[in-house]
């Protein structure tokens, strides 16, 4: 199984209806792209004080197979390139095998 961790930051003029339209837009790529086995993303909650990222997505796949699927789908690429490219300070991401 394949893990993909990504991490990102908002940037200091992000509004929370953009973060909101982040949130929805990859919330609905589960109903689009079945080679997802696991799909789970939030907001950071802030336990850990300074220093975390703004928000958090993990998703798992059966073999690097389905996750090119899902990395190169029009309509996560449409999520990027409409909602959270305009308010990323930074992202950060890693694929591990479990």
């Amino acid at each position: 199984m394949i893990r993909h961790i990504v991490l990102l930051t908002w940037t200091d003029d992000a509004t929370e209806e953009q973060k909101a339209a982040v949130e929805k837009g990859l919330a609905a790529l589960p109903a689009v792209i079945p080679e997802l086995r696991r799909y789970e993303l939030g907001s950071d909650l802030g336990l850990a004080g300074a220093g975390n990222a703004d928000f958090g997505i993990v998703a798992e796949f059966d073999s690097v197979a389905d996750f090119e699927v899902y990395r190169d789908h029009p309509q996560h690429h449409a999520v990027i390139n409409e909602h959270i490219v305009p308010i990323r300070k930074a992202r950060t991401a890693i694929q591990f095998e479990v």
